[in-house]
C-alpha cells in the first residue's frame, strides 16, 4: 500500500524502514506537519501517516478524503489531534499504536525526577565551565517520599513499580483501578485533591481528553504541598500553564518536569536554535533552574520505535487486505483503552 509519512525525521525513517522490509509497502516520507495547509501533498495515497503534532481537523480530513485518502495511521498512542466524528462521517478510518514501550515512557519519567532533584542537569553545566562547587545542589533521598500517579494504565502501572523500587510510598489517582492491583501494585487508591495535599512528587499519566484538560489548574497547584515536584511525560494540555508559570514565580511549587506542553505543535521535533522563540510562557518556563523540559522525547528509545512501525505497518496491511483491525482502531464513540 502506498503512505504518505508527515512530520518525518531521522529516527522514525530509519525504524520504519527497517521494520517494512517485512511488510513491502510503498513509504513516502514529508518533512511538514500534516495540516490544510500541507494535505495537498498527500493527493493520491490511499493511506497517510501521521505524528502527534498534526492536525486533523475537520477541513484537512475532508481534503485528505477527497485525495483518495481512506486510512489515517496514527504513529502514536494518542488521537486528540483527529476530529474522529469527521473522519467517520468521511469513511475515513484511523487506526493508531495504543501500546508500544511503557517502560520507555516510565523510565524517563524516572530521569526527569532523578536529574530535577539531584540537579543534574544544573551540575552538568556547571563542571563544563569548571566549576565544581556544590553550593545549590542538594536534593533529597526519594526513600520514603510520596508518589502520587495521576493514571493507571500500562504507563502508569510500569511508573508504579519504578517508584516502587525507590522505596516510595504510592498514591494512585484512578476511579478505574481494581482493588486487588492496587495491592499487587502497592498502590493506596485516594482522590485527586488527597493526592496533591500529600504527594511529594505528582505524575501524570492520563490520556488528553476534555474532561483531563487543564486538569492541573491554578486551584489544584495550589493544593499541592508546598515546595512538591510535578512531572507530565503525558499530554500538554494536562497542565495549565500559565497557571504552573505562576506556581513557579510564587515559589509554591518546588520543580516541574515536563517532557510535554500544551503549546508545543510548532516548536518540539524542530531546531529552533536559530530563531526568536515566539512563545513567551515557554520561554520564561526555561528560565527556571528548577525546571526540566525535554522535547516530547519520553518514548524515543529503540524499542519503542521498532514497536512503533511493526504495530503501524501490520495496522495498514490488515486494512489493505480487509482483515479486522483489533485494538488498533479508533472510533469517535472510543474512550481511550487502557
Amino acid at each position: 500500500m502506498r503512505i504518505a509519512f508527515f512530520d518525518t525525521h531521522r529516527f522514525d525513517r530509519a525504524a520504519f524502514e527497517e521494520a517494512n522490509a517485512a511488510f513491502g509497502h510503498a513509504l513516502t516520507w514529508f518533512e511538514p506537519r500534516l495540516t490544510l495547509q500541507t494535505v495537498g501533498l498527500a493527493a493520491g495515497f490511499p493511506g497517510v501517516c501521521s505524528f502527534v503534532n498534526d492536525r486533523l481537523d475537520g477541513p484537512c480530513l475532508q481534503a485528505l478524503a477527497a485525495g483518495g485518502t481512506r486510512l489515517v495511521a496514527l504513529r502514536s498512542a494518542g488521537f486528540n489531534h483527529v476530529d474522529l466524528a469527521e473522519a467517520a462521517r468521511l469513511g475515513l478510518t484511523v487506526v493508531r499504536v495504543p501500546e508500544y514501550s511503557p517502560q520507555a515512557v516510565a523510565e524517563h519519567t524516572a530521569a526527569l525526577v532523578l536529574a530535577l532533584n539531584r540537579k543534574v542537569h544544573r551540575a552538568y553545566a556547571r563542571v563544563r565551565e569548571w566549576n565544581f562547587s556544590l553550593d545549590g545542589l542538594v536534593g533529597f533521598d526519594l526513600h520514603g517520599k510520596t508518589v502520587a500517579l495521576v493514571g493507571l494504565g500500562r504507563i502508569g502501572r510500569a511508573t508504579a513499580r519504578i517508584f516502587h523500587g525507590f522505596g516510595c510510598r504510592l498514591l494512585a489517582v484512578d476511579p478505574q483501578l481494581k482493588e486487588e492491583d492496587a495491592r499487587g501494585l502497592h498502590l493506596e487508591p485516594v482522590a485527586l485533591p488527597e493526592a496533591l495535599a500529600r504527594a511529594d512528587i505528582l505524575s501524570l499519566h492520563v490520556p488528553l481528553t476534555p474532561g483531563t484538560r487543564h486538569l492541573i489548574d491554578a486551584a489544584a497547584l495550589a493544593r499541592m504541598k508546598p515546595g512538591a515536584m510535578l512531572i507530565n511525560t503525558g499530554r500538554g494540555a494536562l497542565i495549565d500553564s500559565q497557571a504552573l508559570l505562576a506556581a513557579l514565580k510564587s515559589g509554591h511549587l518546588g520543580a516541574a518536569g515536563l517532557d510535554v506542553y500544551e503549546e508545543e505543535e510548532g516548536v518540539f521535533f524542530q531546531d529552533l536554535s536559530g530563531q526568536v522563540l515566539q512563545d513567551d510562557v515557554l520561554a520564561r518556563l526555561l528560565t527556571f533552574p528548577n525546571v526540566l523540559i525535554t522535547a516530547h522525547q519520553a518514548f524515543l528509545t529503540r524499542e519503542a520505535l521498532g514497536a512503533i512501525a511493526r504495530t503501524t505497518l501490520e495496522s495498514i496491511r490488515r486494512f489493505e487486505r480487509g482483515e479486522p483491525l483489533d485494538a488498533t482502531e479508533v472510533r469517535a464513540e472510543q474512550v481511550l483503552p487502557r
